[in-house]
């Protein structure tokens, strides 16, 4: 079912939120004050428009306290970023999700009504560096708190065993929720506690990044 966005702020980070949307079937006004970067997002919007977000009377103009969430990209602009999120949430905005700079400027936003903070630059660095760090960790999913979703590669202390005899939810407090298959052809599916993993699958599993992390030592082979 289609749903209906505004991106305010069209940077690389928000014009790329305004295209994956509006590619997803969805309803996606944009805006920003930079007409040739209105121009480039008509493309790739239902409406894009040339406007100055942090006048109040603007906003209210567009109907954006019908829309699912809006997203406000406006990083080069901590101010108006700041601006702007009160303005939304004074207007009843359901859901706002805004562009933070560092984790300071994150804090004032979620007092100003923020539903979510993201923060691009800093989220790629840590992938980097987790990815760097841990190679048989293919991706991870930041969750509430300190849980996360990660994709492990099973080595040798796991490769032939099953599920059951594994215990990982008795020894790590980790629960798997689906094995990515390479081989033969590939696959996604729920195990059984009886399933055998193998050198080719991926483990997708749920838990604390301190429980990962002693999975992922003991994967190795480290302990």
């Amino acid at each position: 079912m289609a749903e209906k966005y505004a991106t305010i702020g069209l940077g690389k980070f928000g014009y790329s939120v305004t295209k994956v949307l509006f590619d997803e079937g969805h309803d996606v006004i944009a805006m920003d004050l930079d007409k040739e970067k209105v121009q480039k997002a008509r493309e790739c919007s239902s409406q894009a428009i040339a406007g100055d977000a942090t006048q109040k009377e603007i906003l209210e103009t567009f109907g954006l306290e019908e829309m699912d969430a809006v997203v406000v990209s406006m990083g080069g602009n901590p101010s108006a970023a700041t601006l702007v999120t009160l303005y939304l949430n004074e207007m009843g905005v359901k859901r706002i999700i805004v562009k933070a700079n560092d984790e300071d400027h994150g804090r004032i936003l979620k007092r100003l009504g923020a539903s979510d903070v993201v923060y691009p630059e800093q989220d790629i660095a840590v992938k980097v560096a987790r990815n760097l760090s841990h190679p048989n960790m293919l991706e991870y999913f930041p969750m509430a708190d300190d849980y996360m979703a990660a994709q492990i590669v099973p080595d040798e202390p796991f490769i032939g065993k099953s599920l059951a005899t594994l215990q990982l939810r008795t020894k790590f407090n980790i629960n798997v929720i689906g094995i990515k298959r390479e081989l033969p052809g590939k696959s996604f599916f729920v195990p059984s506690s009886e399933y055998v993993i193998r050198s080719s699958d991926t483990l997708l599993v749920v838990g604390s990044e301190e429980d990962i992390g002693r999975l992922r030592e003991v994967n190795k082979g480290d302990q």
